[in-house]
Order: C-alpha cells, then sequence, then structure tokens
C-alpha cells in the first residue's frame, strides 16, 4: 500500500514562496500518477496541478498556472509543489494523492485519487 505524507506548509506574506513536499512509502511513486489538491476553509476540496508517472506532462488549474510548479523524484519518492507570488486565496490545507483510476488521461476527479496524505497547511497574509 502507498503511504503518503505532506510537509512545508506555513505561514508567508503575499507574494512569498513556499515548497511543499510529498513523501511516499510503502509501493514505489514512479507506478503512479499524482497530484495535488487543496481545500480552503468552508469549501469543497479542489485540484490545483497533475504530473504524469515519467514527468513528461504537466497539467495546473487556472486558480495557479504560471505561479505553481509541480515536479517529482521517483528515485528519492518525493513529489514537490513549488508555489510562487503567493495570494491570500491560495490559503488552504494542501494535499498530494495518487490516481487509481481513468489514470491513463488526465483526471481532477477527486473519486480517481486515493491514498491521500494527511495534508499540511499553507497560509497567505495580505
Amino acid at each position: 500500500q502507498l503511504h503518503l505524507v505532506e510537509s512545508g506548509g506555513g505561514l508567508v506574506q503575499s507574494g512569498g514562496s513556499l515548497r511543499l513536499s510529498c513523501v511516499a512509502s510503502g509501493k514505489s511513486l514512479r507506478h503512479y500518477v499524482v497530484g495535488w489538491f487543496r481545500q480552503a476553509p468552508g469549501k469543497e476540496r479542489e485540484f490545483v496541478a497533475w504530473i504524469d508517472a515519467l514527468e513528461r506532462d504537466t497539467i495546473y488549474s487556472d486558480a495557479v498556472k504560471g505561479r505553481f510548479t509541480i515536479s517529482r523524484d521517483n528515485g528519492k519518492k518525493t513529489l514537490y509543489l513549488q508555489m510562487d507570488s503567493l495570494k491570500p486565496e491560495d490559503t488552504a490545507v494542501y494535499f498530494c494523492a495518487a490516481c487509481v483510476k481513468s489514470c491513463h488521461k488526465f483526471t481532477s476527479s477527486l473519486s480517481d485519487y486515493a491514498y491521500w496524505g494527511q495534508g499540511t497547511q499553507v497560509t497567505v497574509s495580505a
């Protein structure tokens, strides 16, 4: 079974940067398409970024495109999310997850993902 643990969240001022990490244990991360999601207080969990298993393709939500960068190091069993030019509306708990259904193509549907981590809090002050 794949186990994912996020870290790297914190409090940052608007315009600042953070780098989130998601470390895998159990099964090898290299077999999975993975994604980052976030959930703000009182809102539903939403898609943020997606990367294929071989790091050939990445997809971002419109809200973060051009500011966030997803990457992975399969040798280190780690997924990253570099977040630049942060805005107060980026405040949320950020989660990583592995795709387990319909993974042959891009999917942002939460029901297609499993092995969710516990999340890491990102707070951006104005």
